[in-house]
């Protein structure tokens, strides 16, 4: 049973919208572009071919675009930000192993990170910055990432060095979902093998990628199935397409191949609507609060225990940074604790509300019955008649 917090709170967002920020990277040709607008069902990215065919062969190095689409989930608005990194990679010797980069690749390669992690902590230096004001602005709008797609070539082998670099240096500051792109180029054999030595690589090298958590012991009996189902898929084989083709009588959005069809809206083709359930219905919300009291907080802690030790503070010993680490704690309490007295205070407003409606009603109701007593009180026409007589 939903407690009055969750049911607010879901009242809440219907009626406002939630505001979601979703980033995909990974090399080009991976499938990112189709995966995107398969996703919001309308053409939000172009490919780089019709972006601008003049100049598709320049290598600029990776580059951060976002875009807002508005959806409609059962009948509940999504303000859906997506964040693409197109570039990412193409500057770089894929095949070589790290140690063996020339310098180019290795400049590049830092480039690709700092771009994408540079524009990741911005987003939270403005939240920063945004809390620190003594006036806030009711319009500032959250642009924190809260998810990583993260996009592996469909090599039907595990993880290359790029792409353990990349989710290890990344995971700090956002939370990082592995898929194999264009996953059909894979027979379902390579396909799982393929997923099997990726965990296995994700495990060795200790990449701290969401893995739908759950507790045996405190979560709900329909909680565990369902991350444990959606761990088990990881990493997800997406199938995108924006083409509608007939199947047995059917449209369904597919891809059409020679020997057959792979249908984008099926399980046994593709893991695209597990993953898009998981995004934009059952762990919106569980991302979004990883993403803020967790990873920003880290975040800011570490932020500013680098300004006292740069500023005026430099010489603190170890105890003065760790008293400073408990104020900051304090002070993220505290406004929890507020938080919750203007939760509760609403709630107790709308429960007043509520019981003076009812008792509105009440009075209303007994001011009917009392003229209907009234009038079935009073004789008749007929009756007054009968007794002139």
């Amino acid at each position: 049973m939903s407690s009055p917090l969750s049911a607010i709170r879901r009242k809440k967002n219907v009626k406002k919208g939630i505001q979601f920020c979703l980033m995909v990277c990974g090399a080009s040709g991976t499938g990112r572009t189709t995966f995107v607008n398969t996703l919001c069902g309308k053409k939000v990215l172009q490919s780089k071919d019709s972006d601008d065919s003049a100049n598709a062969h320049v290598e600029e190095g990776v580059r951060i675009k976002p875009a807002t689409v508005e959806l409609d989930e059962e009948g509940t608005r999504i303000s859906l930000t997506i964040v693409d990194t197109p570039g990412f990679g193409d500057q770089i010797d894929n095949e070589a192993r790290l140690n063996d980069f020339v310098m180019k690749s290795a400049d590049g390669l830092r480039g690709s990170f700092g771009e994408i992690s540079g524009y990741l902590e911005r987003q939270y230096d403005d939240i920063l910055a945004e809390e620190s004001r003594i006036k806030r602005n009711p319009r500032f709008r959250d642009n924190r990432v809260h998810a990583l797609l993260y996009f592996i070539t469909p090599t039907g082998h595990g993880l290359r060095e790029l792409d353990i670099e990349l989710m290890k240096r990344l995971s700090p500051r956002v939370n990082v979902i592995p898929v194999i792109g264009k996953a059909d180029s894979l027979t379902p054999v390579e396909l799982a093998e393929s997923k099997k030595l990726v965990m296995e690589d994700i495990e060795h090298y200790r990449i701290p990628v969401y893995n739908f958590p759950y507790d045996v012991e405190e979560d709900d009996e329909d909680t565990v199935e369902e991350n444990a189902e959606l761990r088990g898929l990881m990493p997800f084989a997406i199938v995108g397409s924006e083409e509608v083709v007939e199947v047995n009588g059917r449209k369904v959005r597919a891809r059409q191949y020679p020997w057959g069809v792979v249908e984008v809206d099926n399980p046994r083709h593709s893991d695209f609507l597990a993953i898009r359930s998981a995004l934009l219905h059952s762990h919106l919300a569980d991302l979004k609060e990883i993403t803020h009291d967790f990873l920003y907080e880290n975040y800011r802690t570490e932020k500013l225990s680098k300004s006292a030790e740069g500023g005026a503070t430099a010489s603190m010993s170890p105890e003065d940074l760790a008293s400073q680490s408990v104020r900051l704690k304090e002070e993220q309490l505290r406004r929890e604790e507020e938080k919750l007295r203007e939760i509760e205070s609403k709630v107790q407003r709308e429960i007043n509300e509520k019981r003076q409606e009812l008792l509105a009603r009440e009075s209303q109701l007994r001011e009917i019955e009392a003229r209907m007593t009234r009038e079935h009180s009073q004789p008749t026409l007929d009756e007054k008649s009968n007794g002139d007589l």
